[in-house]
């Protein structure tokens, strides 16, 4: 059995059943957000401040658009925290004890393998007791690289977030953010020219 990935930041997911599934993958402390309880219960947001200030946070929701909601909501609440964001790629199923597949029809954090998800952490950087240390995408980079501020953007952040696994519909902030834990400015720099270079 592979070691579980140790981590110092207190991991923020949306519900028990996705607390279950990452206990298979990270040794820390997993925190659940009870849905949008965020929004509702005082109790959970002081919790996640506290951790916020003390450790710093790990953002772990579902690709679909509630879970977009959560994160923001997150991030809200804990001003310049040190946050860390782990994306689950974008797979279309159903979890095993639902009925029914989501309204948008994707597999949240609980429907993921072990193996997506340990990715997951991998690719935001954290793979176990030491943390890589990258040069931030800047805001003036991703307004250079034409993923802010042009008429076609959106589209570009799109097709950048679909091709790095990322869920399609990122702000510019939220892009920069992901790509930020997930590889050198340098390489997302080379990544957005050859994208915008296959477009040709």
């Amino acid at each position: 059995m592979m070691e579980k990935i140790k981590v110092k930041q207190a991991v923020v997911v949306e519900g028990k059943y996705d607390k279950i599934a990452l206990k298979n993958v990270i040794d820390g402390v997993i925190i659940t957000t009870d849905g949008f309880g965020v929004y509702r219960s005082e109790d959970k947001i002081k919790l996640i401040q506290m951790y916020a200030k003390s450790v710093g946070l790990i953002i772990l929701t579902d690709s679909d658009t509630a879970g977009q909601q959560i994160r923001g909501r997150i991030k809200s609440l804990v001003g310049d925290a040190q946050i860390i964001n782990v994306y689950c790629p974008v797979i279309f199923g159903k979890e095993r004890r639902k009925d029914h597949a989501s309204k948008e029809g994707k597999l949240g954090v609980e429907g993921m393998s072990v193996e997506v998800l340990r990715e997951a952490f991998e690719k935001a950087g954290l793979s176990g007791d030491t943390e890589i240390v990258r040069e931030p995408v800047t805001k003036q980079d991703m307004i250079a690289l034409g993923l802010n501020g042009s008429p076609n953007s959106s589209a570009l952040r799109e097709k950048a977030a679909i091709s790095l696994g990322l869920p399609a519909k990122l702000s510019s902030n939220a892009l920069r953010d992901a790509v930020s834990t997930m590889m050198s400015r340098d390489a997302f720099i080379d990544f957005i020219n050859k994208l915008k270079g296959a477009e040709k």
